[in-house]
């Protein structure tokens, strides 16, 4: 670590890096288990993938944005510690994949040089923020999103508050009302508005998709710009106190809604405004980087091919409201690119441009602020590079997760099939090259990394069981699916299971059956006239398993016959005492909060504070085999098991002590006297186990 160390300036970086490679060592020697090892690194970026003894680093790029310098850096890290691929991914990341675990730090390290992180890119966080891919240049935007997505950026990352939460939670921002940032399908999804001259947003809450897809709750008509971090931290705190946190198929914030209703959540949200920081917190727009366009002037080109380039024109350019400039669209297949690509692409842009990209939510490449006289030459220069293909965000843009390819969760390939289906629309459907109206996703598995829940025409990974118990990988076809607008979809019914070497095959049903019958229509509203059982008795041929061929067994690239399988983990640590570990956790909490008090954090350290005592109460509780689903449960049943009954003393309920956090503003001396309850509850309940060890 010393030989990175010194070149780090941001001190908290350095200490988090720091932080990683010695719970890495730690994780090796068998003094940190599993578990808790793979919490800490899912919150640095690091995921394990489906081969052994690799990671998958995700980069986290809020809202896409890429300068010209950090792409060639990720591009000299994709070189070094991995394969030199680079993945775009649903949620404007990047990842690069086959990392040793034990480079990780210097990798990161390395990242840090260009002000690129992995903090959060994974994990029970605050994920990384996406919005309009035109944010900024949007035609029809009221304002810029994109100083609001960096500000709520900035606030979380490291936010203790938002660190170990019963699973992942996801903010979105929508330039306009066509709600390109998909605001119905996340945790939290803003879209721009202007009332009376003021910048704000509607808010939708609690959205997400997975096998149960659940569409947001509108939260706000309209809130002001200034209003938007301290309302989202309230609605972290809240769902870090009552989500659930023992089942991971329930964790989300949408189950939380679901159980709870939509006003009982708000009076929740109403409660936890006092312990808040910040009662408005104004996003200064104008100290926003502004935009830097070259006037370099570029070499006259003579486009051979002008069918090609007018195609390309037609599908691939985006109008901007700057006047005489487009943005350029790059379809991306699969999302996946080389180094070598990257860094001619950081080249362009720095010397025609304005030096920096957007990474889409359809996996593709963004840029901005291309002079309109030069439209032929980056035509020319993309070509070059292999990145001129027409249809940008058409129909044949196909979005798929990397499935099988490296994800422990993928149950059949999704990379596979979408480049079949992609070959099928190209050489088979060539007018579906301009059709931006029929949108087409694929995902691995049910965690719907791919977003196929929300397309027009949907697949999933599965697995399909003949009666002779032999096993084939399978497609569940969905359509439907579609984003209205406004924090309006719809999201896509399971209509029918096909082994998956017969999905060019319904894609062709699908589309023949659209363009006889259509006339004119969207798909979702095709959908919608003719019904799922329409669809269902359409497909319903391709269904059958009675005599599948040898084909059917091997799934899409593979030569092998198939076997439904997960990748394999890490290697297990040794089996340590669980509950001192909590406890060891908690003095690390008490530890961190007598440092955010040093750096005068008064709201961050009541937190730390905060998460000790529920911390310390779990560790007790875990003695006693009761559950630990959510805080909340462990606030009432500590109280019920050890504080009732006298086993602990305290001078008032154990709720009572712990909820002193949402009953007084954050002040200097509610922390200190919040960090003193908690130090000493810790010692009560350390003496208590001692002497249940002793007596054992």
């Amino acid at each position: 670590m010393q030989s990175f160390r010194t070149e780090i300036e941001n001190p908290i970086v350095e200490k988090d890096i720091i932080e990683l490679e010695k719970k890495i060592r730690e994780f090796k020697g068998g003094s940190v288990d599993e578990e808790k090892f793979r919490s800490l690194r899912l919150a640095r970026g690091v995921y394990g993938q489906r081969q052994p003894g690799v990671q998958m680093i995700r980069i986290k790029l809020p809202y896409g944005k890429v300068s010209s310098r950090q792409l060639r850096g990720i591009s000299d890290v994709a070189d070094e510690y991995s394969t030199g691929r680079l993945h775009i991914t649903t949620r404007q990341d990047i990842q690069i994949h086959y990392v040793d675990l034990e480079r990780t730090p210097e990798l990161w390290a390395q990242l840090e040089k260009d002000a690129v992180t992995l903090r959060e890119a994974c994990g029970n966080t605050v994920r990384n923020v996406t919005a309009s891919e035109t944010a900024g240049i949007d035609m029809d935007e009221p304002f810029d999103v994109s100083p609001h997505a960096q500000a709520i950026f900035e606030y979380f990352l490291r936010n203790p508050i938002g660190q170990e939460m019963g699973r992942k939670f996801k903010v979105s921002f929508s330039s306009n009302d066509t709600d390109t940032g998909l605001s119905y399908m996340h945790d939290l999804g803003f879209i721009a508005k202007m009332r009376d001259g003021v910048e704000g947003f509607k808010v939708m809450l609690g959205g997400g998709l997975g096998s149960q897809p659940r569409h947001a709750d509108e939260l706000y008509t309209f809130l002001p710009a200034n209003e938007i971090i301290p309302m989202m931290e309230t609605v972290v705190r809240v769902f870090d106190r009552y989500g659930e946190r023992k089942s991971r198929a329930k964790a989300r914030l949408k189950f939380l809604l679901k159980d709870l209703g939509l006003e009982a959540f708000k009076e929740l949200l109403i409660a936890e405004k006092k312990a808040v920081p910040f009662k408005k917190y104004p996003i200064n727009s104008s100290a926003y980087p502004k935009v830097a366009v070259t006037n370099k002037k570029a070499p006259k080109v003579i486009i051979e091919d002008i069918k090609s380039f007018e195609q390309w024109k037609t599908t691939n350019l985006v109008l901007q409201k700057q006047s005489g400039f487009v943005a350029v669209g790059i379809k991306v297949m699969l999302g996946d690119f080389d180094t070598e690509k990257a860094r001619l692409l950081a080249d362009l842009i720095e010397k025609y441009a304005a030096g920096e990209i957007r990474l889409t939510l359809r996996q593709n490449i963004l840029i901005p602020y291309v002079k309109e006289s030069l439209i032929p030459f980056f035509y020319t220069e993309l070509k070059k590079m292999g990145l001129a293909d027409a249809g940008y965000n058409k129909a044949i843009d196909i979005t798929a997760c990397p499935g099988t390819d490296t994800c422990n969760l993928g149950i059949a390939s999704s990379t596979g099939i979408a480049a079949e289906l992609e070959r099928v629309i190209r050489e088979e459907y060539p007018q579906y090259v301009n059709n931006a109206d029929v949108v087409i996703k694929i995902s691995g598995c049910m965690n719907a990394c791919g977003q196929h829940t929300m397309a027009n025409i949907g697949f999933q990974g599965m697995s399909v069981r003949t009666k002779e118990k032999l096993v084939a990988p399978a497609l569940q076809v969905l359509l439907g699916g579609g984003n209205i607008g406004d924090g309006h979809g719809l999201f896509a019914d399971k209509v029918i299971k096909i082994p998956s070497k017969r999905g060019p095959q319904a894609l062709r049903q699908i589309l023949n059956d659209f363009e006889t019958n259509g006339k004119g229509a969207s798909y979702e509203s095709y959908y919608a006239q003719k019904g799922e059982y329409y669809f269902y008795d359409l497909l319903k041929p391709l269904a059958d398993i009675e005599n599948l061929s040898h084909e059917d067994y091997l799934d899409w690239g593979s030569n092998k016959r198939y076997q439904k399988a997960i990748g394999i983990g890490e290697c297990a640590g040794v089996v340590i005492d669980l509950i001192a570990t909590l406890l060891f956790e908690s003095d690390e909490k008490i530890k961190n909060a007598k440092e955010a008090i040093n750096e005068q954090k008064w709201a961050a350290s009541i937190y730390f504070s905060y998460s000790s005592l529920v911390n310390t109460a779990k560790a007790l509780l875990t003695a006693e085999k009761t559950k630990t689903n959510t805080h909340s449960s462990i606030i009432e049943d500590f109280n019920t098991y050890f504080i009732e009954n006298g086993k602990i003393e305290l001078n008032s309920t154990f709720g009572d002590l712990v909820l002193q956090l949402n009953k007084n503003e954050p002040s200097k001396g509610f922390a200190k006297r919040y960090l003193a309850d908690a130090e000493i509850f810790l010692k009560k309940v350390e003496s208590y186990r001692e002497l249940e060890l002793i007596n054992a």
